[in-house]
């Protein structure tokens, strides 16, 4: 193994533009020695990583990889270091996105997990530090990969991934959506879209909003209707919609300006908080601060 030399290694970094805005990526491919992650190829994503920073752009992770390469030992290791570090530095600078693309072990979950958006793909996409086989050796506990680090278990138990889509294809989609709520970088505000008075007719919410709240106040009601209703095109992107549903977290656009949404669910545990919902509520507003 440690005699295959491979140009370029397992991962293809760039910059280019989405809508117009620059932004910096770095994509892993599996189909080199499993995707891992070797001294040089780590050294190319710092690289970006850093461009990212210096310019102020955002910086798109798509992972797909089984963690460090064994055979450089110490050596692939540090390069991770390398790489946690960058994204400690970034963090609340620039934004940060993470798409699990694959099987992900190791090194390659725990950078993703420090960024501030992680996506995974339905049956495709898995995030554990080690895999079921290892646990099996272990502790002599069969797991299966969906149990252990699967898209529903992330979105819905752990709360680590932030969006679960049906394919690839889907999940770059709504990356580029994302980034239209999103600054350039911590210094430089959004531009406003346009609000024009075909907006404001096109508005359905003074109808909606009358009535929304049920007579008897022991119903509840849907709180997206209110917020969808508050939204220009009435479109607002949820985050962690899977993960503590008596909170409501998302962007969406007012008159042209991109706002963070916190809401109760009352339909979900009366909109109470428990533990789960105040920290997806404090980790999106934590975010919004930054930015």
């Amino acid at each position: 193994m440690e005699n295959q030399k491979i140009y370029g290694d397992g991962v293809v970094t760039g910059q280019g533009k989405i809508n117009g805005r620059t932004v910096f990526a770095f994509s892993q491919d599996f189909t080199v020695l499993g995707g891992s992650l070797s001294e040089t190829y780590a050294e190319k994503i710092c690289k970006i990583m850093d461009k990212a920073a210096l310019v102020g752009a955002p910086c798109i992770g798509l992972n797909d990889s089984g963690g460090a390469r064994i055979q450089e030992g110490v050596e692939s290791l540090a390069g991770y270091a390398e790489i946690f570090q960058r994204n400690v530095d970034s963090s609340g600078v620039i934004p940060q996105i993470s798409l699990i693309m694959g099987p992900c072990a190791g090194g390659a979950v725990y950078s993703p997990a420090l960024t501030d958006f992680v996506f995974m793909v339905q049956d495709t996409s898995y995030m554990f530090v080690t895999g079921p086989e290892v646990v099996k050796t272990v502790t002599n506990e069969e797991v299966t990969k969906e149990e252990l680090g699967g898209a529903k278990m992330h979105s819905s138990v752990s709360g680590v991934s932030h969006k679960v889509f049906e394919n690839d294809i889907e999940a770059i989609a709504s990356t580029r959506k994302l980034l239209s709520y999103l600054p350039q970088n911590s210094s430089n505000k959004r531009n406003h879209r346009v609000w024009t008075d075909a907006d404001k007719a096109n508005q359905s919410s003074t109808e909606v909003l009358n009535n929304i709240i049920p007579q008897d106040p022991n119903k509840p009601y849907d709180m997206k209707i209110v917020i969808n209703a508050i939204a220009d095109r009435n479109d607002f992107y949820e985050i962690m919609p899977d993960f503590a549903k008596n909170i409501i977290t998302g962007f969406a656009e007012v008159e042209g300006r991109s706002v963070g949404i916190v809401a109760n669910q009352p339909q979900v545990l009366a909109g109470c908080l428990d533990i789960d919902a105040s920290v997806k509520a404090a980790r999106f507003i934590r975010f919004c601060d930054a930015f």
